[in-house]
């Protein structure tokens, strides 16, 4: 036995000894290597869903006693069994549950017709009816498999719509000079397949007897009985304009054309510039075999004869083709008419332009300069004591006299007004003025 005297410090010295073999742990140990969480229940894990857990001791403790669990499902799934848990003192849950997959009935198979679906009985499985041929289907055309288990919508119903048949397609030629052709036909066959009452059948499209153009045209039609079910068909109309190889116009010359120039039917009058002569035919027009009549003419330069006998014969040589200015004056010394011949020497082009031609009457008999003949004068009543001019459409009509010069302009702008024909202004609008 240890005497009093060593027995305190004897129990010191052991204290001592175990609190180095055993020393308290510091703080810093403590955060490095926190003490276990107790688990008091099993821990709870749901296939395809999830606990939401709620402790009295904290956050991390999800299965520590009294800790309450929300349980839920993902989407497409439903929860089957309680929707709430609790850890009770006896280490059990009050309760479990489980995901089940949310699947709506197979659906029936349907007559007249069949359905596919995207996803079998699942959730947001979409399912399309279709009809077999010869029917229409009333109702809703796709079911999708909801939350609920159910479909959505209701099946559908498959029924046999009125039969109704078109007229045959049908091709027609263009008439004559026209681009149009007038197409009949006769209406469509309608027949209920149920009650036999239609109720009512739209066209859509132009009547019978319409005129149709160059082209293909779709001509529909529409058919209800009294149930509405519809039916429709639909027929083709196709115009063919026949034409012929595109003319070209004669050097010097151009075209005067009917309708569309090419086609059936179209005369095209063959015209040539001022100062020249038609040579050939004037007139050809397009056949049925899409051929041209007759060939095509030459534009050659004009032939003046001044060796006739009357001034009508000198006239009609330009009859249609050229316009006149007789200038007359008593001799070649005679200052208005040098002034004017001036004037109309610089102005060729614009003359020439315009088809106009001069014929110059100058001096007395025997010795007069021009066409020979002294019945001009007479015919147009010129007098051959002073200088005097007058302007001859090309009809040979008296259309304006001068006593004095005047220039070209002036000329120019009397013709331009009064004498060009409707053709002749749009020539000059389309080519301009090559004399600039």
């Amino acid at each position: 036995a240890a005497s009093p005297g060593l027995h305190g410090p004897l129990i010191s010295l052991l204290l001592a000894r175990v609190w180095l073999l055993h020393p308290q742990p510091s703080a810093s140990l403590t955060s490095l290597y926190p003490p276990p969480v107790p688990q008091w229940c099993a821990t709870l894990n749901i296939y395809r869903g999830e606990a939401t857990c709620y402790s009295p001791q904290g956050g991390s403790y999800r299965s520590s006693l009294g800790t309450r669990c929300e349980l839920s499902c993902a989407r497409g799934y439903r929860l089957v069994g309680r929707s709430t848990v609790q850890c009770l003192p006896s280490r059990r849950w009050s309760g479990m549950a489980y995901c089940r997959q949310i699947r709506c009935h197979v659906l029936p198979a349907v007559l007249r017709g069949s359905y596919v679906c995207s996803a079998g009985v699942q959730m947001d499985s979409r399912c399309d009816y279709t009809c077999l041929p010869g029917y229409q289907l009333e109702g809703d055309r796709s079911r999708v498999c909801m939350e609920d288990g159910r479909w959505s919508g209701s099946e559908p119903v498959y029924v046999e719509p009125p039969k109704i048949r078109c007229p045959d397609s049908r091709e027609r030629i263009a008439e004559p000079g026209k681009l149009t052709a007038t197409v009949y036909w006769d209406p469509p066959r309608v027949k209920d397949s149920a009650d036999g009452v239609i109720k009512r059948v739209m066209l859509r499209g132009p009547e019978p007897g319409s005129e149709f153009p160059e082209g293909e045209h779709v001509i529909r039609y529409t058919t209800h009985d009294q149930a509405y079910n519809r039916a429709s068909c639909k027929f083709r109309i196709r115009v063919q304009v026949r034409r012929c190889p595109v003319l070209k116009p004669p050097q010097h010359g151009y075209l005067s054309c009917t309708s569309d120039g090419n086609n059936y039917g179209a005369t095209c009058e063959y015209l040539c510039d001022g100062g020249y002569e038609r040579q050939g035919t004037s007139l050809r027009v397009c056949q049925s075999t899409q051929q041209w009549t007759g060939s095509q003419p030459l534009c050659a330069p004009m032939q003046i004869n001044t060796a006739v006998n009357s001034a009508a014969s000198l006239l009609d040589q330009f009859y249609e083709k050229r316009r006149l200015l007789v200038i007359s004056a008593p001799d070649s010394a005679n200052r208005y008419y040098k002034m004017q011949i001036s004037m109309l020497q610089q102005a060729t082009c614009g003359l020439e332009l315009r088809h106009v031609t001069i014929i110059e009457l100058v001096g007395q008999p025997p010795h007069e300069v021009g066409p020979p003949l002294c019945t001009l004068r007479q015919f147009l009543h010129l007098t051959r004591y002073h200088f005097n001019m007058v302007l001859l459409d090309k009809a040979g009509t008296d259309r304006e006299r001068y006593i004095l010069p005047i220039s070209p302009d002036e000329i120019f702008d009397f013709i331009d007004t009064y004498l060009l024909s409707e053709q002749e202004a749009a020539q000059r609008a389309q080519s301009g003025d090559p004399c600039d």
